[in-house]
């Protein structure tokens, strides 16, 4: 699994990429290949506030459903519409699959997040290999 160098990363398996005072939303390739098939994404509406650390939405899969975490706090102001009808986009390319992007309210939260090496090594210890 590859994680791009350019994202931030949560221990809860969520990723952050952020343009200025602008982030994009996804989860991991890890957390798609863990969940397996998913049937279903429940994400918030445009103008939603969402917190760093919270719960922002949810991922059904034919396993079971998990809370989505969001990386950031700020103003959603996209949601990935696709999602939808083709939830299975985030199983076929989980690093080019967002879901929402957040107007920052404080891009300094971020230097809390894991880089890609680190999110590496996470996983690595929480698995065993």
């Amino acid at each position: 699994m590859s994680y791009p160098a350019d994202f931030k990363y949560t221990k809860e398996h969520e990723w952050i990429s952020v343009d200025g005072a602008k982030g994009t939303v996804g989860i991991t390739d890890y957390a798609q290949s863990s969940l397996g098939d998913i049937v279903f994404v429940d994400l918030p509406k445009v103008g939603d506030k969402v917190k760093a650390g919270e719960i922002f939405g949810s991922v059904e899969s034919v396993k079971a459903v998990s809370d989505l975490y969001s990386p950031a706090t700020g103003t959603v102001t996209e949601v990935n519409e696709e999602l939808k009808d083709a939830p299975e986009k985030v199983n076929a390319d989980a690093n080019a699959t967002w879901m929402i992007k957040v107007d920052l309210e404080n891009a300094g939260e971020l230097d809390s997040l894991l880089s890609a090496a680190d999110y590496e090594k996470f996983i690595a210890e929480e698995t065993g290999h």
